[in-house]
């Protein structure tokens, strides 16, 4: 099992910085999600060789690797144009991937109209529904999953609140359908509430599909008639998530972890917690040390 650390809130590091200080707060992994120095937000990748070979440096230099990278870009458009710039972006951060020897990425079904939003939505100046983000989703996997499979990379996906898929049922069959072993599932614990309440049959039904999983706690946005945040007006059709420390919110993580180690997990567990920038490395500490007493304590009862 890779125990890795999302490093966001401490993006004002440098990539050369970056492993010695995720290393010092107890990591041997990095989940690399998009930065502006690497792989951008829905951009082309900005990183080039020298760059690449800095990091490289780094990252052995202070014993650190990387379990995956995290790319976002649009492949689920339903602008052709869009989609297609998308896969183009995706075929060269595979290439980097392949660079870095990193054997995992990870990502979003992507952003589209929520099934809870509505049929439609507008985008890029056009309309569509999450019916067409999903048929050009298929697109780009009919494109890009020859690529993973050739390459020798894991892909993960999940879905993501007030993307076009924001649960976990559909999510677990499509990728199944794909039939391919290249591309797994990855359960992000803050979007539990958003997968339902049921986390062990929920866990049961991805089973070993489940190749990653994102931890950070949230709120049962479902609880308290659906006031567990505050929003003026009540009822407003907004999506929000935190990403909290275990223990911050209302996710049952014994459930979770016990539930997870019954399905045989032995992937990549990303600490996700973006909420307290200011205590960053506290966080970051915290997490590690937490995640590392429930792998010890659920993982040993599976194996005995």
């Amino acid at each position: 099992m890779r125990i890795a650390l999302d490093p966001y809130m401490h993006r004002h590091l440098s990539l050369e910085e970056l492993p010695r200080k995720v290393a010092e707060l107890g990591y041997e992994w990095i989940e690399l999600s998009p930065r502006d120095d690497f792989l951008a937000w829905w951009v082309h990748p900005r990183v080039y060789p020298e760059r690449m070979a800095s990091f490289k440096k780094a990252l052995e230099d202070h014993g650190v690797k990387i379990a995956s990278l995290l790319p976002m870009y649009r492949w689920a458009s339903p602008h052709e144009d869009e989609r297609q710039t998308a896969v183009r972006y995706w075929k060269k951060a595979i290439e980097i991937a392949v660079e870095m020897g990193v054997d995992t990425m990870n990502s979003e079904f992507g952003r589209g109209p929520s099934p809870d939003r509505g049929h439609s939505a507008n985008c890029c100046g056009g309309q569509f529904t999450h019916e067409t983000s999903e048929a050009a989703w298929w697109r780009s996997m009919e494109e890009l999953v020859p690529v993973f499979e050739k390459e020798g990379i894991q892909l993960n996906i999940e879905p993501h609140p007030e993307d076009w898929c924001e649960t976990l049922h559909p999510a677990v069959d499509m990728i199944r359908s794909l039939g391919s072993k290249a591309v797994k599932f990855l359960y992000c614990a803050p979007h539990t509430f958003y997968f339902g309440n049921d986390i062990p049959q929920m866990m049961k039904d991805a089973g070993d599909l489940i190749a990653h999983v994102h931890i950070a706690d949230t709120y049962n946005h479902k609880a308290s008639s659906g006031l567990r945040y505050i929003c003026n007006p009540p009822g407003a059709k907004v999506t929000i998530h935190q990403h909290l420390d275990i223990g911050q919110g209302e996710v049952n993580w014994d459930q979770f972890f016990s539930s997870l180690a019954a399905t045989g997990f032995d992937g990549v567990m990303t600490a996700c917690v973006f909420a307290w920038e200011e205590r960053a490395d506290a966080s970051g500490r915290y997490m590690r040390e937490t995640m590392q007493g429930y792998v010890d304590r659920y993982w040993t009862k599976a194996s005995a």
